[in-house]
């Protein structure tokens, strides 16, 4: 039996674990009713996908509750704040786009990640379908709302380098994941009218740090909340 790199297990698995929460804090708060079931649902598929993945590298309850910030290996891409609507759905694309690319290299290859990425290739497609549907109906749709979004391309595009950042223990190209990433993403936003960030003045490639456990202000506030009801009642069940 293949052994399981713990180290690639977190960082893939703390990337779904904390976008999950992240579209979790939208319950209740979606623009419409059906948006709220619909984030709900992506947010359940990637917590799936955490337990799973979380479990090859040891505890998942201990991993996701009692770890320290620094001990997170997620990239700084998915903690960012849900901001707007049209953030929420400029990071779901840029993060499902790659996610879809990465479990479909995974679930072709013969390593202990292909079993869980066979099975969430499907879920990842979904994902990256609707906010794809959404990016075309904000941006193509009034001046305000095409606005927000390339306001909010932007913004988060400098997040982005940090996912082709080579995770020691996941066996893709990774050059050929950005390469397939980057015209699928450009797609998608010429077909929204609107324009991708290029150049050293939107922070262009510049990779963060998260795989080392150097994160940026607003995890810390995120983590606690998330981790809140666990630590004040340690060994709680229901």
């Amino acid at each position: 039996m293949t052994a399981v790199p713990v180290q690639a297990a977190l960082a893939l698995g703390d990337d779904a674990l904390v976008l999950s929460h992240r579209l979790g804090e939208w319950a209740g708060h979606a623009p419409a009713l059906e948006e709220d079931v619909a984030l709900a649902n992506i947010a359940l598929d990637l917590l799936g996908q955490a337990r799973a993945l979380l479990s090859l590298a040891g505890d998942e309850d201990e991993l996701a509750y009692l770890r320290e910030e620094r001990a997170f290996r997620n990239a700084q891409l998915v903690e960012q704040p849900n901001g707007d609507f049209a953030h929420t759905i400029a990071r779901q694309l840029y993060f499902s786009a790659y996610q879809e690319l990465l479990y479909g290299q995974l679930s072709a290859a013969d390593g202990p990640f292909a079993p869980l990425a066979a099975k969430a290739v499907k879920e990842v497609a979904y994902h990256r379908d609707h906010a794809e549907h959404w990016m075309l109906r904000l941006g193509d749709g009034t001046p305000e709302s095409h606005e927000r979004m390339q306001r909010a391309l932007t913004a988060l595009w400098r997040y982005t380098g940090e996912l082709f950042e080579p995770v020691e223990g996941v066996g893709v190209d990774w050059d050929v994941l950005r390469e397939h990433w980057l015209k699928t993403v450009t797609d998608v936003v010429d077909r929204a009218t609107l324009t991708l960030p290029t150049g050293p003045q939107t922070g262009a490639w510049a990779a963060g740090a998260g795989r080392q456990g150097i994160h940026t202000e607003p995890f810390g506030r995120m983590l606690a909340e998330m981790q809140h009801l666990h630590r004040s009642h340690p060994g709680a069940s229901w």
